[in-house]
């Protein structure tokens, strides 16, 4: 009878046991457990979240690459017309500059040759009276008169 009994009381052992822990450890492990599920779920739902964000935020940035290229393109391309209008520019500033030097160049030029040719025909007048003073001074005859001509025409 000893065993029975010894059965009995360690199954109502087991019982008290039993209902003590679901009374008392169960509910807070439980709450504990679905705690930590629910912290996980946010976290994944946070990391889905999070993954949407960095493929959005990929995009964007490409997005903002590529408009930042384009700008970058048409910036250079202004550029470069602006250096050729400025070469444009240059070379026509240049040319101006060129022709008004010529100009001036030849107009130089021009009052040099009158200035010579003035000189030359004060020279040409002052020889031909010193021939005609020599020709007055000396007796007129042909030969003297052609040999006078002649040395006129070499000093000319």
């Amino acid at each position: 009878m000893d065993i029975n009994m010894t059965l009995i009381g360690q199954s109502i052992a087991m019982i008290v046991f039993v209902w003590f822990c679901m009374k008392f450890i169960w509910p807070p492990l439980l709450a504990a457990l679905e705690e930590r599920q629910q912290q996980i779920e946010e976290g994944l739902t946070a990391a889905d979240k999070g993954k949407e964000l960095l493929v959005k935020a990929a995009i964007e940035a490409d997005e903002i690459v590529g408009e930042a290229r384009k700008q970058a393109t048409s910036i250079l391309d202004s550029a470069n017309v602006r250096a050729n209008e400025i070469v444009a520019d240059g070379k026509l500033d240049g040319a101006k500059e060129r022709e008004r030097q010529l100009s001036a160049a030849k107009a130089e030029i021009e009052q040099e040759a009158n200035r010579a040719r003035e000189e030359l025909r004060g020279q040409v007048s002052a020889i031909a009276i010193m021939s005609a003073e020599k020709i007055l001074n000396r007796e007129i005859d042909n030969k003297a008169h052609d040999d006078i001509l002649g040395k006129l025409a070499q000093e000319l």
